[in-house]
């Protein structure tokens, strides 16, 4: 492995890649669930890709994909415009075609040296997606942020920072599918790009119909760990999730649930209830968790949220956490989603909740990123470079031959030391089931 100290990586001055040829010069709104205050964001993704001379032989990365994203752009050319706010915090796209950052770099490492390094949290992402001045603004900068780095053994690292107010991760998808396809031959994107955000407006007039834990006001009585912390204790660590773990997690949950229960409820259930744990909340706090289901181009998802009081969470059976996520998810419809973007118009457009007793989850596990292929195969990683705050991202992961899934976290340092604890704690296989496992192990090596 190659430590840090020693990678180097030259970056030539960005420029900005417009649409290959002229496109209408237009003012587009957003949604009113895209421009809401808890999407102002910026969202980075990496995607690492070994040399493959069969498929790509001669061919630079870096031309290639350039000139793929001019093409791209032709299609999808809101995001070669610039953000605008209008009365009452409206968002709109000025269509003025003056593009996305786009840089070219050079890295004296091999994808091999670089190892785990490049999955999340990627200790490296200011080398692989360096921050430009004044270019991670949500209102007047470029919209889009991708660096291309070159590695010395003909594979790349393609680093990309996305305005979350303008896609979500199916959204982001299509567009990048769009780039590779260009990238390998293809005249237009296989899906032609739709935006029609106007499905998304408020209702006239708008009516709040569900309720939104999301968007309450919320007095922290915490007390814990994450009120007295600053960003400069924040740390992120990954946490995987494999065969062994998700076998012993389902043994601790009710028959009734078995059936019903998929990975990601189990996984949340089991997150949720260790953070809360590791945060040593008020036991009278109510702590909420919100997950994001996948969408379309824009951003077609809402925060449905379980809500409990941080004790009985605390000291209850795995279950009781996973009936409450289940609940959660049960809720998400499209009368919710059109609930919530007349909420976000009645009252201003509101940030969600962002006390430490709140927990997002998006799980990007079948967004397909690992699918995106730029003519040199598969990525070896593809996926979101890290945690944010109060969300975290389930990333598909292949551990030596086992597809499993891994979990970014960002907590205070002593608050992570705890969480791990309790991880491992609530994941650990009894004795008894290791014992059986190795005699089974042992019998099956023998036939």
């Amino acid at each position: 492995m190659m430590p840090s100290s020693v990678l180097q990586v030259k970056r030539l001055q960005p420029e900005l890649i417009t649409p290959v040829k002229p496109m209408p010069q237009e003012t587009k709104f957003l949604s009113d669930i895209d421009d809401q205050e808890g999407l102002r964001f910026q969202v980075p993704i990496i995607m690492c890709y070994k040399d493959n001379p069969s498929l790509n032989k001669n061919r630079n990365p870096v031309k290639v994909i350039r000139e793929a994203l001019s093409r791209a752009l032709v299609y999808y050319y809101p995001l070669a415009g610039r953000l605008r706010e209008g009365p009452n915090r409206k968002l709109m796209v000025d269509c003025n075609g003056e593009g996305i950052l786009f840089v070219e770099a050079f890295a004296n490492v091999t994808l091999e040296q670089l190892g785990d390094k490049i999955l999340p949290p990627c200790p490296l992402l200011e080398e692989f997606l360096f921050n430009f001045p004044s270019s991670n603004g949500i209102i007047g900068c470029p919209l889009l942020l991708v660096q291309v780095t070159c590695l010395i053994c003909g594979g790349f690292i393609l680093a990309l920072r996305l305005n979350h107010t303008m896609c979500d991760a199916p959204g982001l998808l299509l567009f990048l599918t769009a780039i590779a396809e260009m990238a390998r031959g293809a005249h237009a994107p296989s899906i032609l790009p739709v935006w029609e955000r106007e499905l998304l407006f408020a209702r006239d007039p708008p009516r709040i119909t569900c309720a939104h834990h999301e968007y309450e006001d919320v007095i922290d009585h915490s007390d814990g760990l994450y009120a007295s912390s600053n960003q400069s204790n924040m740390v992120q660590r990954s946490f995987y999730f494999g065969a062994k773990e998700m076998r012993v997690l389902r043994k601790q949950i009710p028959p009734h649930l078995i059936s019903t229960c998929s990975t990601f409820d189990l996984i949340t259930a089991c997150l949720w209830k260790c953070r809360t744990l590791a945060l040593k909340i008020n036991p009278n706090q109510a702590v909420r968790f919100s997950c994001l289901p996948l969408g379309y181009y824009g951003n077609a998802f809402a925060f449905p949220t379980a809500v409990s009081k941080a004790e009985p969470l605390c000291k209850n059976p795995l279950g009781y956490a996973l009936e409450l996520v289940k609940k959660a998810k049960a809720t998400m419809n499209e009368e919710y989603l059109r609930s919530v973007a007349d909420l976000l118009v009645l009252r201003g457009r509101p940030q969600y909740s962002s006390t430490g007793s709140y927990f997002i989850v998006s799980d990007t596990t079948r967004a397909g990123f690992g699918d995106v292929n730029f003519g040199w195969g598969q990525p070896v990683f593809a996926g979101p470079a890290k945690a944010l705050d109060l969300i975290s991202f389930y990333v598909q992961h292949k551990n030596n031959t086992e597809d499993g899934i891994l979990v970014p976290m960002c907590l205070p340092f002593s608050a992570m030391e705890r969480f791990q604890e309790e991880l491992e704690r609530i994941t650990q296989e009894p004795k008894e089931d290791i014992c059986k496992n190795l005699r089974s192990t042992r019998i099956m090596s023998m036939m």
